[in-house]
């Protein structure tokens, strides 16, 4: 039987990196030991570098759990420090609960993300106005159940009719 007890430090960790601005390890942490509606990672911000894009899901609430190193917390259009030990609840939303984590200059952010695994999600990218709809597995789980998974800007909209002579 495999064990309930994670331990961070004997993790592997995979790194995702987009330009200069973001970079982070990670390794999942709840799908490995087969929770199925909730969603769990446990993540690692070099400093001054952020994980994900400024986003707000329409169907999945999320939580960090600030396990060491400190940082900023975007949140719709407030920012707050955050330090070890705090706890940050993001709830499904608009705009208004849009969030981003940022790592402080002196050394790695880590965290636990915590999630539910609702699907279909709807998310939007406030800084570049797109969107990202994602079935069959929610943002964050297993790529490859997806039946659905697009994303485009928000001022790409046609008619329900449009095209439906």
């Amino acid at each position: 039987m495999t064990s309930p007890i994670v331990r961070p430090d004997a993790l592997p960790l995979q790194t995702q990196r987009h330009g200069d601005t973001f970079e982070a390890s990670m390794a999942a942490i709840a799908a490995p030991l087969g929770a199925r509606h909730l969603g769990a990672r446990y993540v690692e911000v070099p400093a001054g570098k952020k994980a994900w894009p400024f986003h707000c899901h329409h169907a999945n609430d999320e939580m960090f759990v600030i396990l060491s190193g400190s940082g900023t917390l975007r949140y719709g259009c407030d920012e707050h420090a955050v330090i070890a030990g705090d706890v940050i609840v993001c709830p499904a939303g608009g705009p208004q609960t849009a969030h981003q984590l940022i790592a402080g200059p002196d050394g790695p952010l880590r965290y636990l993300a915590i999630s539910s695994m609702r699907e279909p999600d709807v998310m939007q990218y406030p800084d570049s106005g797109k969107l990202a709809v994602f079935a069959g597995s929610a943002p964050g789980g297993d790529k490859a159940a997806r039946r659905l998974d697009l994303v485009l800007r928000g001022d790409a909209t046609a008619g329900y009719w449009d095209g439906e002579d």
